[in-house]
C-alpha cells in the first residue's frame, strides 16, 4: 500500500512539473517585463482582460493563449503582461492602481484588449479577440514583428 500511495505522489510531482514548464510566466509588472524584453529582443504583450467575468478573454486564454503553438512561440518572442480587472479575484490596491494607470495610459475602453509594445517600449500594435486559433494570432504578431 505505501508503494502504491508513493507511486502516485510521484506520479502527480511528475504531471505538475511538466505542467509547470508547459505553461507561461504571465508578469503583472510592465517595467520588468520591458527590461526582459530588452535583454532577449522580444516584444511585450499587454492583456487587458477580466479575467473571471469576461467572455471573450477566457475564450481567448482557451483558444489561444493556453495552445501550445502559442505557448512555444510567446516562449521565444513575447514578453507577458496581465493587465487584469477581474470581479471576483482579489488582487491588491497597489496592483488596482498599476493597472488602472495603463487602462488610462493605453485608452483602453474594452476587453480583451491586447497592446504590443516593441522592446524599447513603442506601441507598435493592438490586437483583440479573433476566432481561428493560434495560427492566425501568431501571424498577426509576427507582422507586428517584422514593423518592429
Amino acid at each position: 500500500m505505501k508503494h502504491w500511495i508513493l507511486s502516485l505522489a510521484l506520479l502527480v510531482a511528475c504531471q505538475s512539473l511538466q505542467a509547470a514548464e508547459g505553461s507561461l510566466n504571465w508578469q503583472t509588472s510592465l517595467p520588468a517585463a520591458q527590461a526582459k524584453a530588452k535583454e532577449g529582443k522580444k516584444l511585450v504583450l499587454l492583456d487587458f482582460t477580466g479575467s473571471d467575468w469576461c467572455g471573450y478573454c477566457i475564450k481567448l486564454q482557451k483558444e489561444i493563449f493556453q495552445t501550445p503553438e502559442f505557448t512555444e512561440y510567446a516562449k521565444k518572442n513575447l514578453e507577458l503582461v496581465e493587465v487584469d480587472f477581474p470581479q471576483r479575484k482579489k488582487i491588491s490596491e497597489l496592483q488596482k492602481q498599476a493597472n488602472e494607470a495603463l487602462q488610462e495610459k493605453y485608452g483602453i475602453q474594452g476587453f480583451p484588449t491586447l497592446i504590443i509594445l516593441d522592446s524599447t517600449g513603442k506601441k507598435v500594435g493592438e490586437l483583440g479577440y479573433q476566432k481561428g486559433g493560434p495560427k492566425p494570432f501568431i501571424a498577426r504578431l509576427e507582422k507586428l514583428r517584422s514593423k518592429s
